[in-house]
């Protein structure tokens, strides 16, 4: 087996000796993606790291986490190993998804952020730093055309990419916050703006774990690195200090005249929600005491994951189904919670009854988060 078959073979089963990777979603996901890019090759040494990948996967335990956030994730670095060396590889192993623009209003791409000033020449990413973005979202600062969090190296950018293109106001883009550990989202934008991406989609340069981008065109990532200029500044978390950034920029990358988003009406009213608890009533029979669980002994659903995005302006639910390979497999929109988890329900999208009680939680949150006009942040399942 020639050296690079054999580090890869040597990663995996090295995971595969860890309980952990057993059950963790980034080792399933690998040895599918493995599955299905090996077969290209035609070699005899790929046949032969098949047939372990297949008696691997006859041996992994029951999911309970799509990633535990590893700070050294096996698979990912053997699948990373694999597709260095035979670069073609690397269009097989990421499903894509299809985004829905909507071309009335801005942002396009739904997702968790805030607009302050759709003609601000300003945009800032907190990657990680989730705290940071509702400090920023409450600042008021001028300049600022809108912030949020980034903490994939795929989908996320995905979403930025087609934003930025879509207001060309946006002059600048600031980097700042707790980059992601193993994704490194941060790092991987800085690299798109540097070095574009090659003919596999995948980003020049980028040393995170998955950084293909297969939600945008060739000519969005080139108007994107065109438009903006990166203002790097990761690791920070001093409020006073990106503040005070943010209009330096705004005085050194002025808005474009009529540069605006180009929607009718106002589209700046975006989701400003918090967390908020729900208490349950006790059962009026008889009282048990609630069992203590920590997150590992939570089963995760084999039919996917939902992300759930408010809408104030609209004063409606957008939920977006997704695989565990980060592919987007639909969006259901309703007015509450109760008619999305139905709907979910009647069409057999969730199939783990924790994750249906988990999902008509979250959804009951998102809906009074509305009502109140707090932020709304998803809790981990």
């Amino acid at each position: 087996m020639n050296p690079t078959f054999t580090k890869v073979h040597a990663e995996i089963l090295r995971g595969m000796k860890l309980t952990r990777c057993r059950k963790c979603g980034c080792m399933r996901g690998t040895l599918d993606n493995l599955k299905a890019s090996l077969p290209l090759l035609k070699m005899k040494d790929a046949e032969e790291l098949l047939k372990s990948v297949n008696e691997w996967s006859e041996r992994l335990m029951p999911q309970e986490y799509p990633c535990f956030g590893c700070k050294y994730c096996i698979p990912p670095e053997a699948m990373t190993i694999l597709t260095k060396k035979y670069p073609s590889l690397a269009s097989s192993t990421l499903s894509s998804c299809e985004m829905t623009v909507t071309s009335n209003s801005w942002p396009p791409v739904e997702g968790e952020y805030t607009v302050l000033d759709t003609s601000a020449p300003v945009a800032v990413s907190t990657l990680g730093s989730t705290r940071l973005e509702e400090k920023l979202a409450k600042s008021g600062t001028a300049g600022l055309c809108i912030v949020g969090k980034t903490e994939t190296e795929n989908i996320g950018i995905d979403k930025i990419v087609k934003n930025v293109v879509a207001n060309p106001a946006i002059r600048v883009l600031v980097l700042a916050g707790k980059d992601t550990p193993g994704h490194k989202s941060g790092r991987t934008i800085h690299a798109l703006w540097k070095n574009g991406v090659d003919r596999n989609r995948r980003v020049i340069g980028s040393d995170g774990r998955r950084p293909i981008l297969k939600n945008v065109t060739v000519s969005e990532i080139k108007k994107f690195r065109q438009q903006i200029t990166i203002e790097d500044m990761m690791g920070c978390e001093n409020t006073r200090t990106i503040k005070r950034a943010i209009k330096d920029l705004a005085a050194q990358f002025p808005a474009l005249p009529d540069s605006g988003c180009g929607c009718h009406g106002d589209c700046s009213d975006q989701p400003a929600v918090a967390p908020i608890s729900v208490v349950m009533p006790s059962p009026a029979i008889s009282k048990v005491k609630a069992k203590k669980f920590s997150k590992s002994a939570i089963k995760l659903d084999k039919a996917g994951y939902f992300v759930i995005l408010p809408s104030k302006k609209t004063s409606s639910l957008l939920v977006e189904h997704y695989s565990y390979d980060n592919r987007l497999l639909r969006k259901i929109e309703g007015k509450n919670g109760r008619d999305i988890y139905l709907t979910i329900i009647e069409n057999n999208w969730v199939s783990d009854l924790g994750h249906a009680a988990y999902l008509g939680k979250e959804l009951a949150r998102a809906e009074l988060s509305i009502k109140k006009g707090l932020k709304f942040v998803q809790d981990g399942a």
